[in-house]
């Protein structure tokens, strides 16, 4: 405890063996160290690590380990953006496609703040962006665009890494409004990568 003379009765307030001992055993029981250990590993989620950032991710509803596709296989833009075209790809012969992925603290933390802002958020396109924001932080931009009829895109102005699109596709972040068809598109400067394959490229008009 922070004053512990005052715990000390008038009686042996002056002796130096009582206080001495008291003091020492102050010393080794102080708690201080320990709660601030806590609050900064585990309850505070800016800083918490390992085992705190796992605790935060049950909290929120998303875990560490991520299923990666491990190879790209032929598709059509249906399935984007998890398939590649011809001479990028190879014919899925129907055995395992996923691995797993453990996170990084940092990157399983910016997972976890994406998640909580999609627990609360009202579907708005404002929302939406700004939970894109926290999760490609510093990549290029990234925002949904309304397509009309119920249907909306979620637009990357970057390369998507297989983490990414775990990310994006499976891992249940990004909101989708009830009753709205989801697509995906990936761009690079100059051109667009939403043919009918995934990866073939076109000019951008």
């Amino acid at each position: 405890m922070d004053n512990v003379q005052q715990t000390i009765i008038s009686q042996y307030a002056n002796s130096p063996t009582i206080n001495a001992l008291i003091e020492a055993w102050n010393q080794s029981i102080d708690p201080s160290s320990d709660i601030q250990n806590f609050y900064d590993l585990i309850w505070n989620v800016q800083t918490a690590t390992g085992y705190g950032l796992d605790v935060w991710g049950r909290i929120v509803g998303v875990g560490r380990v991520l299923q990666v596709a491990n190879t790209s296989y032929i598709g059509f833009a249906q399935q984007s953006p998890t398939v590649t075209t011809f001479g990028s790809g190879i014919l899925y012969s129907g055995g395992a496609t996923t691995g797993n992925y453990s996170l990084t603290d940092d990157a399983y933390r910016q997972l976890i703040m994406a998640k909580a802002a999609a627990n609360i958020t009202n579907g708005s396109i404002t929302s939406i962006n700004a939970i894109l924001a926290i999760l490609f932080s510093g990549r290029g931009a990234c925002y949904v665009a309304d397509s009309g009829n119920m249907t909306m895109t979620y637009v990357f102005e970057f390369v998507l890494t297989p983490v990414d699109v775990s990310v994006v596709v499976t891992s249940g972040i990004l909101p989708r409004p009830a009753g709205v068809q989801i697509s995906y598109r990936q761009t690079a400067t100059g051109t667009t990568l939403d043919n009918d394959f995934y990866l073939d490229v076109s000019p951008m008009s």
